[in-house]
């Protein structure tokens, strides 16, 4: 039976990318193409990553934080404190904030940080984020 695409979008999901994952298909398996036309025609909801862009840049900005408003993708570009994007990356890891230096991205000086999570998580980045920024004050 072919699963619904009307049915919880994030578990179809996990389904699908754990088991290619794990049986190693490059190109999808004959069940998830079987899935993919039955969601031909089916559009996501695009408004949790707007929410999600507003929210994690009005909160970076709040704290100091220079940051370009995406008008696309999934990503936020940071300017970083200081020079060295990436040793600014490399202090975030210690607080437990995954961002990428956005040099090889074509923006040096800045660091990229995903905005394809949660609500709740990018809430929760907050306090790492602004005790990030005190380093540099």
């Amino acid at each position: 039976m072919v699963p619904d695409c009307a049915a919880d979008a994030q578990e179809v999901y996990t389904a699908v990318c754990g088991a290619a994952r794990s049986m190693g298909f490059v190109c999808a398996p004959h069940l998830f193409q079987d899935v993919v036309l039955k969601c031909l025609g089916q559009t996501g909801d695009m408004n949790i990553y707007d929410e999600n862009r507003k929210l994690l840049y009005n909160g970076l900005r709040e704290m100091g934080y220079d940051c370009v408003y995406p008008s696309g993708a999934f990503y936020l570009f940071v300017k970083s404190p200081e020079a060295d994007a990436k040793a600014f990356s490399d202090k975030a890891k210690k607080l437990n904030l995954l961002i990428v230096p956005a040099d090889s991205f074509g923006c040096p000086g800045y660091v990229r940080v995903s905005y394809c999570v949660d609500p709740d998580m990018i809430k929760r980045s907050f306090a790492a984020f602004k005790k990030l920024m005190e380093q540099y004050k």
